[in-house]
């Protein structure tokens, strides 16, 4: 009878052993599931951001012309190399000037021979020996003359290309000997010193630009490179075109940025961010929101504790954020985490959180 009774204890004490671990599991577990149901809930922030619109754009330079020949010939001599900087009237390209020497030459040689008549003839009228009609006609040779020299003298100035402005020469099409047709590309160069930056905007964007005062329409742009990093010079927006494109709904700006050291090149792709000033934003975390059929939803809590689902517009989307301009009010209580576990019309008991601490850790540029 002791044995029976010691092997029945120890049988208990076995099984309440074995209870202890699953009774704790199931602690835990339930505290789990109440840790999961959590439901955490603030008001929207309202205060004024900026926000920023990025809009890809094409690099160009102030000046970019091609550079062709305005004589047929042989190319004798080329003075420059390719991507190298000329200044203005820099001796470039040399086209043979054989012909046009000759040419000239023979100008100089009649305008000579005019003068001459010229002044034979002006001693004769003066003796009355001619008529004043032949000293007139003797006068207009000599004029004709001078002209057919200045005409060779510009033909044989185009056999020497010049560079027309300061700026950086492109690839060479031509090289020495070879023949080159009248208005055949020889270059280009480009006056990279201030560089023009084309975008486009779309309508919505443009009236939003186009109502703000003055004062913020000059407010500088900035360019962010293909390596991303922001060029070091603002910009400022000086053109917009008259006509938007049908097609594509948008409508091309202009902004200009100084090139001091000359590293944006003529076309270049880029990206514009023009920042806009949003006086007064609610502002909510993108997280409160749900969409239903391609409307945003959150959920708002009345000061009886019930869940009440509420259409809002978006206006802006900010990287963590939303700017709601209808349906919500900076006062309304807005449930931030739970949503998955709420109905609309249920009685819910929720943790309010003060705005600073939900909105500490999501993205905010402030104006």
């Amino acid at each position: 009878m002791r044995r029976r009774t010691s092997t029945r204890a120890l049988a208990c004490t076995l099984l309440v052993t074995l209870h202890l671990p699953m009774l704790t599991a199931c602690k835990t577990k339930h505290e789990a599931e109440e840790e999961s149901f959590r439901l955490v809930a603030s008001n929207p922030l309202q205060r004024d951001v900026t926000v920023t619109r990025e809009y890809v754009c094409q690099v160009q330079s102030n000046r970019h012309i091609e550079l062709r020949a305005l004589e047929r010939g042989y190319i004798e001599r080329v003075s420059v190399n390719e991507g190298q900087r000329v200044r203005t009237g820099q001796p470039m390209f040399q086209i043979l000037p054989l012909t046009y020497q000759a040419e000239q030459q023979k100008a100089n040689a009649e305008v000579a021979a005019a003068r001459v008549e010229l002044d034979n003839t002006k001693r004769l009228a003066d003796g009355n020996v001619v008529s004043p009609a032949e000293l007139a006609l003797a006068e207009a040779h000599y004029k004709k003359a001078q002209a057919e020299e200045r005409l060779a003298q510009a033909h044989l100035g185009f056999t020497d290309v010049k560079a027309p402005f300061e700026g950086l020469m492109d690839r060479l099409n031509v090289r020495e000997g070879s023949l080159v047709e009248e208005g055949e590309l020889l270059t280009t160069i480009s006056d990279n010193s201030r560089m023009w930056v084309y975008f486009n905007v779309p309508e919505a964007e443009y009236l939003a630009y186009a109502s703000r005062p003055a004062s913020q329409r000059e407010e500088p742009v900035r360019l962010r490179m293909a390596n991303r990093e922001i060029f070091k010079e603002p910009g400022k927006i000086t053109v917009i075109e008259a006509d938007f494109n049908n097609e594509t709904g948008t409508i091309p700006f202009r902004a200009d940025f100084a090139n001091p050291t000359g590293l944006l090149r003529h076309g270049q792709t880029c990206n514009i961010l023009l920042d806009s000033p949003v006086k007064g934003a609610v502002l909510i975390p993108q997280k409160s929101t749900f969409e239903v059929l391609d409307h945003t939803y959150v959920f708002v809590i009345d000061k009886n504790g019930v869940v009440h689902q509420q259409l809002v517009h978006v206006r802006e989307g900010l990287e963590d954020l939303f700017i709601v301009d209808k349906g919500l009010a900076s006062t309304d209580v807005l449930l931030i985490e739970g949503l998955r576990q709420v109905h609309d019309g249920e009685k819910v008991k929720v943790e309010m959180v003060s705005t600073d601490k939900v909105f500490a850790n999501l993205k905010l540029h402030s104006e």
